[in-house]
């Protein structure tokens, strides 16, 4: 993919997105998940957290669930934002596949080839190695 094409695939994720799934939430201030959770959070988007750990507990206003398969399906899910180790990605990956996501975003330092694949192959857009808080704010 070159890197205008790349840019422009981000470009329509982020104006199309309303629900991201934060994979790997954390409940910890300094963290990056959490501070680009409510960053997302504070442009519009609603963002779901998700960790095994902190299910059941609000993490920045929202429940937190322990998987993706647990999100109520009466609530979409237009992007899966990944906050996890590469080699986690690919179960994930088909988590997110089965509940009818329309992207996979994999974090900066978050890269995994056959995942994305996959996913690409499901018909499901993927950005890998990237942040949407950074890519937000290159637009502003």
């Amino acid at each position: 993919m070159t890197e205008t094409s790349e840019e422009n695939l981000i470009s329509t994720i982020l104006d199309t997105t309303r629900t991201i799934a934060v994979v790997g939430a954390s409940d910890k201030a300094h963290r990056a998940s959490n501070s680009v959770m409510k960053f997302l959070q504070q442009q519009g988007y609603r963002c779901i957290p998700v960790h095994p750990r902190l299910a059941g507990q609000t993490l920045h206003g929202e429940i937190v669930y322990p998987s993706l398969s647990d999100i109520p399906q009466d609530t979409p899910v237009d992007m899966v934002d990944l906050f996890i180790n590469s080699a986690a990605t690919g179960p994930l990956v088909d988590e997110a596949i089965s509940i009818g996501a329309k992207t996979v975003w994999m974090q900066l330092d978050v890269i995994n080839n056959d995942a994305a694949a996959k996913a690409r192959d499901a018909g499901i857009q993927v950005v890998m190695d990237r942040c949407p808080a950074i890519e937000i704010n290159k637009r502003n």
